[in-house]
């Protein structure tokens, strides 16, 4: 029997079971619903019972013919009770009059809905109705209902999940800056231990050619002034084959000063490259940047990948040279990365291409300097294109990438550079050979 000792008791505390599976993914599908529906036509009692059968039962949901009504929560229902007579005018008759007293603009959330978006719904309600459980539709006219209370405490536990998780990132971050900061360091100290002797070289490979040069003359002035030679000298001439080593020796210094020169550049990229915390921007020509980073990443690029270079007239740029070099090599290891996935599975007649294209562009009334770094790989499937600049983000087995790439350099570009990194990407196949562009990454960086 509901008498008005069940109206003085409190509501007893909710347990809630299973919040530690709750993820930061997780929907109002995982909590625990409740399932009551009475029709509008039952009388007051059957509510009565019901509630006092199941004391964590927040309400129950009002059907008409079959149709959603609304809902009487048990905080509304027991006010009711409490009123002068309330128990003689309400047991009896039908749930519709005493709906007609206490209406509630019920609010109806599909089952699939995340926990978080879900709380914010409840929250934004009108203050009478903040506390009012809410009705999960689970499919079409089939409805649960949910006590706010619980998504609260969901909430809570899936913000402190975050909490942790933004924290174990941050250390994460801190960490890998460090060691970033550190490799830099080294890169340029060894750099410039390198640098030293190849100066040395490069110095003396101008006089080691002009000292070859007044020898052959020498010699060629000698085989001319003495003739016929000596014996000893012509047999010596023969054994070191005098006019084959007159024309090699001017081509091994020339290798020699083309190898020098394009170690001077590695060298040099390798320093530009480790300077990532520049102190300020300074104008740099944009396409010396692509230079050095098509350098240092050379090796990976020239056996199987064509590279396409579509350089237009661009004015220097007010930038941080280490960090925006950073982005380049960032985004270009990831187009070899793919392309190197679907090379093992093409034909012999595809080919790999990578195309780098450079352009000033009007937008937004200002002018822009675009970078556009594209290939023709497998793409970037659709479900996680809106989660490639997420930090730690990473489609790499474990061991394979830190999942730092894209997210710090979306960072540079956008915070550091106040510009843009857009992406364009169409999924195929591995087996799709079609398409000659699949992914391109777009830069744009800001004019003064």
């Amino acid at each position: 029997m509901f008498t008005l000792k069940h109206l003085a008791n409190e509501l007893p505390n909710l347990s809630l079971p299973g919040m530690e599976k709750l993820s930061l993914d997780s929907t109002l599908q995982e909590l625990s619903l409740y399932d009551l529906t009475i029709e509008s036509s039952q009388p007051g009692k059957d509510v009565a019972k019901a509630l006092e059968a199941n004391p964590l039962l927040p309400g129950v949901i009002v059907l008409e013919k079959g149709q959603l009504l609304g809902i009487i929560s048990r905080r509304k229902f027991l006010e009711c009770m409490s009123r002068p007579y309330g128990l003689e005018i309400f047991m009896k008759r039908p749930i519709k009059s005493l709906y007609s007293l206490v209406p509630t603009d019920a609010l109806v959330i599909p089952c699939n809905t995340l926990i978080v978006e879900s709380a914010k719904r409840c929250l934004q309600r009108s203050p009478e109705l903040v506390d009012e459980p809410i009705v999960v539709e689970i499919e079409s006219q089939v409805y649960r209902l949910l006590d706010i209370h619980q998504l609260l405490v969901a909430q809570s536990h899936i913000h402190e999940l975050a909490t942790n998780l933004i924290n174990e990132q941050t250390k994460s971050q801190m960490l890998q800056t460090e060691k970033m900061a550190s490799l830099g360091q080294m890169v340029a100290g060894v750099a410039h231990e390198i640098l030293n002797p190849v100066n040395f070289i490069v110095g003396n490979l101008e006089y080691l050619a002009n000292y070859s040069q007044d020898l052959i003359e020498l010699i060629a002035a000698y085989e001319t002034e003495v003739n016929p030679l000596p014996e000893r000298v012509r047999n010596l001439r023969e054994e070191i084959e005098l006019d084959f080593l007159k024309d090699d020796i001017k081509q091994i210094v020339n290798s020699m000063q083309l190898g020098t020169e394009r170690l001077v550049k590695i060298v040099n990229s390798l320093r530009n490259f480790s300077h990532i915390g520049d102190g300020e921007k300074k104008p740099i020509d944009i396409h010396e940047c692509l230079e050095s980073t098509l350098l240092i990443l050379h090796n990976r690029i020239k056996y199987s990948i064509e590279l396409v270079k579509n350089y237009g007239e661009l004015p220097p740029v007010s930038c941080y040279s280490g960090q925006l070099s950073q982005v380049f090599v960032n985004i270009i290891s990831n187009a070899i990365d793919a392309l190197m996935e679907k090379v093992s599975v093409a034909p012999k007649t595809w080919q790999a291409q990578i195309t780098i294209s450079t352009e000033v562009v009007e937008a937004e009334g200002r002018s822009w300097v675009l970078v556009r770094i594209s290939d023709n790989g497998p793409g970037i499937a659709l479900e996680i294109q809106g989660r490639i600049f997420e930090t730690f983000f990473t489609t790499k087995p474990v061991g394979k990438g830190t999942g730092l790439g894209l997210a710090i350099s979306h960072q540079i570009i956008t915070e550091n550079h106040s510009g843009k990194l857009n992406v364009r990407s169409q999924s195929n196949k591995l087996e799709d050979f079609s398409c000659s562009i699949n992914t391109e990454f777009e830069i744009m960086l800001p004019l003064a």
